[in-house]
C-alpha cells in the first residue's frame, strides 16, 4: 500500500500518529542558465528538454534587479523552473529512482547530508543525458539542474 505502515511499522515510537509521518508535497527542478539564456535557441532547446525530462512546460525565470557587475538587466531571462505535483510528482520520481540514478556511473547513493532543517533534500545532477527521454545527438553542450524534493510534515 506503500511506504507509510512500513515507517510507521520500523519506527513506531518516531511516529505514534499516523498523520506525523512526512508526505511528497512537490518535486522543483531548476536550471541556471545564467547569460546563455539570451540565445534564443539555447533556450528553447533547454525548454524542450525540460518537456521530455518532466513532461510539463518550464516557467523562465527572470531577474529581479539589475546587477551591472555581472551584465544582467532587469527583467533578462536567466533560468527555468518546473513544479511537479501529484501523479507527474511520483511518474518523475520514480523515473528518477530507478532508472535515472542506475546511469549514473559510480553511482555511491545519495548524502544524507543534504536536508535543510524543513527535512527537504536538495541534489545536483551535473549532466542531463543520464535521463533516457535525452538524445544524446541532440545536446549541444551538458547542463546539469538542481532537483528539490519537499516534503509536507505536521508535528
Amino acid at each position: 500500500e506503500g511506504i507509510k505502515p512500513i515507517l510507521i511499522k520500523n519506527s513506531p515510537s518516531r511516529f505514534k500518529n499516523p498523520h506525523t509521518v512526512p508526505k511528497l508535497k512537490k518535486i522543483q527542478i531548476n536550471r541556471g542558465l545564467g547569460l546563455a539564456a539570451q540565445n534564443t535557441n539555447i533556450l528553447k532547446k533547454n525548454i524542450e528538454e525540460f518537456e521530455n525530462i518532466t513532461g510539463q512546460k518550464p516557467l523562465i525565470t527572470r531577474a529581479k534587479k539589475a546587477i551591472a557587475g555581472f551584465k544582467i538587466r532587469e527583467n533578462m531571462e536567466l533560468g527555468l523552473s518546473v513544479t511537479l505535483r501529484g501523479e507527474k510528482m511520483y511518474a518523475f520520481l520514480t523515473k528518477l529512482l530507478f532508472f535515472t540514478f542506475a546511469q549514473i556511473r559510480d553511482f555511491r547513493g545519495l548524502s544524507l547530508r543534504s536536508f535543510d532543517k524543513a527535512g527537504n533534500y536538495t541534489f545536483g545532477l551535473k549532466e542531463q543525458l543520464i535521463f533516457p527521454e535525452v538524445n544524446y545527438d541532440d545536446v549541444d553542450q551538458t547542463q546539469g539542474f538542481t532537483i528539490s524534493i519537499i516534503l509536507e510534515q505536521s508535528s
